[in-house]
Parts: structure tokens; sequence; C-alpha cells
């Protein structure tokens, strides 16, 4: 089957469907909030590790990590990342979580946030400052707040306040940002309690066999004196940070590596974190021993960099009808076109192929964790600007001036990417307009201006979003542009995601910014993607001229990277001359409210229960026995999961073992583990099932289990919801492994 497009394309139903969706009046949705069952945090010591031989300077830093749970509806709500309106969230495969690093140097304070989701919107990151302000005052500001997301593909959407992301998930979804927004404020809030003199260390290594440059031919296009200066397409490097206090005890491990998260494809219904997420999640099971995922001290982040054109399957591209290679130019298949061009690996299904990333990226961030001896030293700063990205003017050399342009979607942004190829007959690398769907487009739409046309050349246009400002606009004019320097270590918050190639060129300047007068000494220049405000993707000049989707989907066209460079500039240089309280803030964001904030995610049906069972009774029944590295299954009636309203810190499953010494059952998994799986499936006539998988590891001792479920039901719509469990009857598990 043919994924869909990596980032926010429009199926051909929505296009379609656009003038439908833009009369409907909003539906006001409201979930009851209810309690399901609850785990206290168990706090574990790390195991010792070594003390570092440098003795810190005399006024450490003050450092706190803190991490909090941000999963929200894990049912009849869109997937947000491949925009195929048939990927709706039914079920969990691994919890979402924020995390939270705040770094103080005694005078100022940077907080960076890795958040496991599709990206940062606007709408996110301004509902998180205000909760911060109403908190903390001015302590925790635009400024010197980083909000990051990892990108995965399999997180609720829901919480953009622009047109053309709310058609792309049917709308803004109060639930979904709230349990977002309410995550990432408590990490940080957790962070804040936790602060405690510290150290820091930076460790730079090299993933291999992790990530693919999906547009080769794009990237050929960049000069070639340019390309000779790197030895491969994309970037390789990953770059890791090693808190720790006083003593040398491990407090949190912070990674930035260019891969897209999309193990997963867009098959996937269930919410999860993908490869770096799993990372995240190895990297904390592995230090807080004995606790449950989602507790334990400390803290383990893998936010992504410049991963716009890298994908992490890795055996490339082949037409699924013939097995071939794709067009090289178009990644388009003889028969089927950019349909059947798809991309896989490296494992034989999308869960192995996460785990092997995932793996890959925590076994290298592990060895240089412990082999970090470069300590960090010196002040923190941040530098924070508001930029009208539709107007900014570029000086390339002394008489010649260019400018970016209202936002615009090329046709290519339709084909899709060897990641998830559309169902439409667009293809990659296209400079020409399809006169089938531009006269639909004109038809429903309207035509782009002469202006856009010539500003955004060689694209051809498919959707003119600047010039659509209906019910709300459809793309973000004003953009935050930021950077936090933590001693010799600037991070550069990119909003929205950057190619390998321009990711590396903005590295470059801010890079050359900073060491001027040496005010920063070979500082190490980190590019953090899908950062406070999301605009699709930032390609080079050279690449974009080439038209596949990263160069289609780069909205304020063929300068926006030009842009970017100039605006970071400024921002490093006033980092570099101490003077960031003199830039100026720019013009603030809007902050939508009323009918525009459009919402088509239909009220939480009535649940109906087999006749003759009940909620949370076994439908299907574990077997008695089973082996290590076997699949222990059990379905139940089950209602929808929404009825139980918040469950971020709870769980719908629990996997539990018996001890024969106490009579007692202790929780070995929940719905955030690895091995577990959290299937909800809707039925017809109002019923549902959950059918819950644990994936025995070989790690599990022998003994006795059962399988639990939790949920809500709602009988009327009048009628409060109502609470039930079910048990799998016990079973007993062996050693003998099975192959």
């Amino acid at each position: 089957m043919a994924r869909k497009s990596a980032c926010c394309r429009l199926s051909t139903l929505e296009v379609l469907l656009i003038v439908l969706f833009l009369l409907m009046t909003a539906i006001s949705v409201g979930l009851v909030t209810v309690f399901v069952l609850h785990f206290n945090s168990q706090t574990h010591e790390t195991p010792d590790e070594p003390i570092p031989s440098v003795k810190p300077e005399r006024n450490p830093y003050l450092i706190g990590v803190g991490r909090a749970d941000c999963t929200g509806p894990v049912a009849d709500v869109p997937l947000m990342g491949y925009a195929n309106p048939s990927q709706i969230a039914g079920g969990i495969h691994t919890r979402l979580f924020s995390r939270a690093f705040i770094v103080d140097d005694g005078s100022k304070r940077v907080v960076f946030v890795s958040a496991d989701i599709g990206m940062v919107s606007q709408r996110l990151r301004l509902e998180v400052l205000k909760e911060l302000q109403v908190k903390y005052g001015d302590l925790y500001r635009e400024d010197n707040v980083m909000l990051s997301g990892t990108h995965t593909h399999s997180g609720p959407g829901g919480y953009f306040q622009y047109t053309l992301f709310m058609i792309a998930s049917q709308g803004y979804y109060k639930p979904s940002i709230q349990a977002i927004v309410n995550g990432i404020v408590k990490s940080v809030d957790a962070a804040h309690r936790n602060i405690k003199p510290g150290r820091i260390f930076v460790n730079k290594g090299v993933v291999a066999d992790s990530n693919l440059n999906r547009s080769p031919h794009s990237y050929m296009n960049n000069p070639e004196e340019e390309r000779n200066r790197y030895k491969t397409t994309t970037d390789e490097q990953i770059v890791t940070l090693k808190f720790t206090d006083l003593d040398g005890d491990g407090l949190g491990v912070l990674s930035w590596f260019a891969v897209h998260p999309v193990s997963m494809n867009y098959t996937n219904r269930m919410v999860s974190s993908d490869n770096l997420g799993h990372a995240s999640y190895l990297f904390e099971q592995d230090k807080n021993l004995g606790s449950l995922p989602g507790q334990g001290p400390f803290v383990a982040a893998f936010a992504t960099g410049n991963s716009g054109d890298a994908s992490p399957n890795v055996r490339g591209p082949h037409c699924v009808n013939t097995g071939e290679k794709c067009d090289f130019v178009n990644s388009s298949c003889p028969v089927g076109g950019s349909r059947l061009c798809m991309a896989f690996g490296p494992g034989n299904d999308m869960f192995e192929s996460t785990r092997i990333i995932a793996e890959n990226v925590y076994k290298e961030a592990k060895e240089l964790y412990g082999g970090a001896q470069q300590e960090l030293r010196g002040s923190v700063h941040a530098a924070h600007q508001w930029v009208n990205m539709t107007d900014v003017t570029v000086q390339l050399n002394s008489t010649h001036t260019v400018k970016t342009c209202r936002p615009a979607l090329g046709h290519s942004f339709a084909a899709g990417t060897i990641d998830g190829g559309g169902d439409l007959n667009f293809t990659q690398g296209t400079t020409e307009g399809d006169p089938f769907w531009d006269g639909i487009r004109d038809l429903i739409l309207g035509p782009p201006s002469k202006e856009i046309q010539e500003c955004h050349n060689p694209k051809p246009i498919l959707f003119s979003t600047g010039e659509m400002n209906w019910p709300l606009p459809w793309h973000p004019e004003i953009v935050d542009v930021q950077i936090i320097t933590i001693g010799s270590v600037a991070l550069v918050a990119m909003p929205g995601e950057v190619t390998t190639m321009a990711g590396r060129r903005i590295r470059e300047a801010v890079r050359q910014e900073l060491e001027v007068d040496g005010a920063f000494s070979s500082p190490d220049v980190v590019i953090t993607g899908l950062c406070n405000t999301y605009t699709h993707y930032t390609t080079t000049y050279e690449e974009y001229q080439v038209q596949r989707y990263e160069g289609a989907s780069t909205i304020y066209g063929p300068h926006t990277l030009s842009a970017y460079v100039q605006n970071f500039r400024g921002l490093a240089k006033a980092i570099a001359q101490g003077k960031t309280a003199e830039l100026p803030k720019g013009p603030e964001p809007p902050f939508f409210t009323g009918s525009g904030l459009i919402s088509l995610i239909p009220p939480i049906p009535v649940d109906k229960a087999p006749e003759n069972a009940t909620f949370g009774q076994v439908l299907e029944q574990v077997n008695p026995v089973y082996k290590v590295g076997e699949v222990a299954s059990v379905t139940f009636v089950a209602g929808n999961p929404r009825n139980s309203g918040d469950m971020r810190d709870r769980t719908y499953i629990t996997v539990e073992k018996f001890h024969t010494s106490t009579g007692a059952w202790s929780v070995v998994h929940t719905d955030a583990s690895w091995e577990t799986r959290f299937y909800w499936i809707k039925g017809s006539d109002k019923q549902s099932n959950a059918t819950v998988e644990w994936h025995i590891p070989r790690s599990a001792e022998a003994g006795v289990y059962r399988i639990r479920h939790f949920g809500h039901y709602k009988k009327g719509f009048i009628v409060p919801v109502t609470a039930y469990e079910g048990s799998s009857d016990e079973f007993r598990v062996t050693k003998s492994f099975y192959y």
C-alpha cells in the first residue's frame, strides 16, 4: 500500500470538499474528565557514574530536568503528519512525553523543551507561554523558552490555528491542545522544582546507516564546491549534552540527530513517539532501573536536527509493483507514478524499523554520554524576534537585494515523498502546472495573483495560501526566530523543517557571527527543528529550483533560507556583542478566538455493548501458557477512549505479575511500554472492542501474569460516563525461547 505524503498533504477528498469545509460552523465539543487509574511516581537512585576528574568552576550552572506525559486523545482524532484522512487514532503504541531542561548561569536562565509531537504550532507556543506567565511571571518568556517537536507523525492533531493545518487535522480540537500544553507546562514545573547546581558536558559522534537523503536530485543541484566539503548527503553527526550534579551523578541527556520520525508509516493507527521517542525510552529505562516508563528522575530527550530531507527508510525507494528502483529525478514508477514509489527499512515492518533506528541513535548517544569530557563553561544567552516572513528584504551583496513572498504551496507538495507518495497524478520535480487541478483550484479557491506567481517562480502554485484568509489565514505570516546559547553551544530554533544543506548554511553563518572578535571560541552550533511555529520547509535556493516536495513546501519563496540566515546572523551578532536587550521585538503574532477555530471532530458517540455482554468483558481470551518472544493477546468489550477524558499519567492497560510470596500483583507494563500495544477498534452499531497485545520480551521473568483494561463508557448524551475494568485469565510465561 502506498504511504501518504510526509507532512500536511491534502488528499483528493480534502481538495474537493474545501468549500464545504469552509461553510460549516464550528462544532463545540466537550469531554468529561474522569479518573481511571493512577500510578504514583516512584523515585529511584540512578546507577553510580564516574565523578569527572576536572573540578567545576567556582560558580556552576543551576540545572533542572523534568518530564511529563503529553498524550492527548487516542481515539477518533486524526494523527498529525501524513495528513491522511483515514489515519484516525485508535489506540496507543507508546505514550508521548514532554521533556524540559533548564539552565541558569546565576543571572540568566534558558529553557529547552522537546515534546513527542509532530511539530510545535504557533497556537501551542502562545498558549504555553500564557500558562508559564500566569505561574512564573516574567521568569519564562518568549525569548528564553524554546519549544521543539520531535516530529513523530503518530501524535494527535488539532492544535493549530491556521486554516490549512486545521483542514489537515479536522480542525482545532481543545482536548488535543490542552493535553500538550498541560504536559509541556508540567515538565517545566518539574524542571523548575528540581533545579540544583550541576555541570554540563558536550560530546559529538556519528550515527551511521540511520538516515538517507530522500531528495538526492535536489541536493545535487547545490554547488559542487559546497557539496565537496561534506562526506555525506545527510548529517550523520549526533550532538549530545550530558547533565550531572556536582558529584557527577547523571541528571539527564539531550541529543540532536537529523532523521524524520516516519518509521511508523501511515498505516499505523496507534499514538506513537516513533524512532526518536523510542530512543528516549531506551535511555530512560536504562538509567531509571525498575521504574515504569515515564517515571524515574533521569530525563533523556532526542530532538531532531536539519532533517527535512533525511529519511529513516534507509533501504531506499523502490516501485512496489515491480521491485525496481524509482525514477531518480521524480521519484515515480513507470506504472503507478509517485504513489507506488516507496522507501522501506531497515526492518521488515514499521515496528522493527522504529526499533532499529532508535537503538542506533540511543547506543551512540549512550557511548557519547559515558565518554563526555568537554565541559561547557560560561554564560547562557537568549535572543528572540518575531519576523514577518512574508516581507523580508535580504541584502545578498552590495548591489543586489531580494524579498520573501506571501505563502504558497507548489504542485509537488501534493506529490508527497518517498516516505509516502500522493494518490493523485502529481509528480515531484515539476515546474509546470496541471490544467486539470489548476482549473479545480481556480473554481473553488480562485487563481493565484500574478504577484504571487512571479515571486515564487519557478514554483507552479497549487494553493496561494497567502491570499486565503477565510475563516482564518491559511498560513502564518509572523514567525519566531530564536537562538539560545549554553557556554559554547548555540541552539538555533528552526520554525519548521530545514534540509541538510540549508541547515549547514545556517550553522556556518551563526558560527561566523559568534566568533567575531573572539566572543566565542569554536562554538558548536546545533540546528533544532520543528520549533515554536510550523512553516513547512526551508530549502536552499538551488534546491528550490528543482521543485521536489521540499522546495514546493518552502512557503515563503526561493529566498526563504537567505531571509532566515540574515535573521539568525542578527541574533548571533547581538549575543556576541552582548546587545540582546537592544533587539527589536518585532510584530507579535495573532491569537485567534471565536468561530474561526473550526472543528470537524464529531461529539463522542454513545457506547453500546453486545447483547448479553458488559463493558470490560473478555471476548477473546489469552492462552494458558506463552513462551518469551511470543505475543499474549486479549480482546475486551470497550467504550470509546475519549470518554475517559484526560488520561495523562494514567493508563488504559496493565500487564501484571503475581508474586506467590506476598499473594499480590505488581504492574510490570503500562500502555507507555514498548512491549504493549493497545488497539481500539470501532465496530458497527456503536460497539467497539479493545485488543491488548503483550509482546513478551526475552527479559521477562517466568511466572503467572494477567492483562487488565480500564476505560469508561457512555450510555446517553446527557448521562454521566461510567468507569469499567476488565481482566484476562491468569496465564503462565515460561523461559523457553520462541524462535
